[in-house]
């Protein structure tokens, strides 16, 4: 299992004497429509980490992001002609992105220099395979998302088995040879960052946690509550499908099961009527379920060897 845990990180200040310390950095800004917020951010970034290698990508901005972008020194820039979605941005970044390890970045001004520094350190030290920036208390977040959000984190922790402190955390670290193994498997929206999350810990890289702080954007937001989080649920039991259906089938199989078993082995005891068509219709299903799973985890099972490393 993956070595999941919160980690101290640094809050407020960045040292400008680590300048070489992440020169093995790519770090992926994916914006849209951010021109209130996208050359503070890049300053921000450009001064706390000197010598890393900045990709941003503009998602088909229609506002005065392009301009600005043109403006900037020192930055790998990237222009979709058509917003295509932040998992789209986030996939033209990583693979332009040139050097050994690879950071997301936030570009709404949200995220804070000092909490990559924290993120990124302990992924190039070799502590962690990943790290991922877990936001927490006095973070920014929006009221109306927070219960979606939640309930989101509770179905993705009992179908993976893992504590999830921060599931869709937009700062994330990695090395770029092993992220590039999954990029295919990331949708083109925002939950891009639910599946990289969630496909860490089922695949059980040493995953940390590190404490983060995010301020309160600038600009609007571009999540669509109800189509996102749809999105976001969808993936989310397709990525836990997708390296463990065995667990997935065998809750919903189990789920007809025992309150089929429940109900018709009472209609047979107490009342002596023998055990009804209806449960055992319920029971059968749910066991069908579950010997699906058992033939789905086979295939998956098959697959998961283009994931892996040779030996050689």
């Amino acid at each position: 299992m993956p070595d999941s845990r919160l980690t101290d990180g640094s809050k407020d200040t960045v040292s400008g004497g680590h300048d070489t310390e992440f020169s093995a950095l790519s770090v992926v800004v994916p914006v849209f429509n951010e021109e209130l917020s996208i050359r503070e951010t890049l300053e921000e970034l450009r001064a706390a980490m000197p010598s890393a290698e900045i990709v941003v990508v503009d998602d088909g901005s229609g506002d005065g992001t392009a301009r600005i972008l043109s403006e900037m020194q020192d930055i790998v820039g990237i222009t979709h002609a058509r917003n295509r979605g932040y998992g789209a941005a986030l996939k033209s970044g990583m693979r332009a992105a040139s050097r050994e390890f690879v950071a997301w970045f936030d570009g709404d001004g949200q995220h804070r220099p000092g909490d990559l520094v924290a993120v990124a350190r302990p992924v190039i030290h070799g502590e962690y395979d990943a790290a991922i920036g877990a936001r927490g208390p006095g973070s920014s977040q929006t009221i109306e998302r927070l219960l979606g959000k939640w309930l989101l984190k509770m179905l993705a922790e009992s179908l993976s088995g893992e504590e999830i402190p921060d599931l869709n955390s937009g700062l994330q670290c990695f090395p770029r040879r092993l992220i590039r193994r999954y990029v295919h498997l990331l949708p083109d929206g925002f939950p891009a960052s639910t599946n990289t999350t969630l496909l860490l810990l089922e695949r059980g890289y040493r995953v940390g946690f590190v404490p983060i702080q995010t301020r309160e954007r600038k600009g609007t937001s571009k999540i669509r509550l109800m189509a996102d989080g749809a999105s976001t649920l969808k993936h989310v039991v397709r990525m836990v499908v997708l390296f463990d259906a065995l667990r997935v089938f065998s809750i919903l199989g189990l789920g007809l099961m025992l309150p089929g078993l429940i109900y018709g082995l009472a209609v047979a005891l107490i009342k002596g009527q023998g055990f009804p068509t209806l449960a055992g219709t319920v029971v059968i299903s749910g066991l069908l379920i579950i010997l699906i799973g058992l033939v789905v985890d086979q295939v998956t099972e098959l697959r998961k060897e283009r994931f892996e490393e040779p030996w050689d």
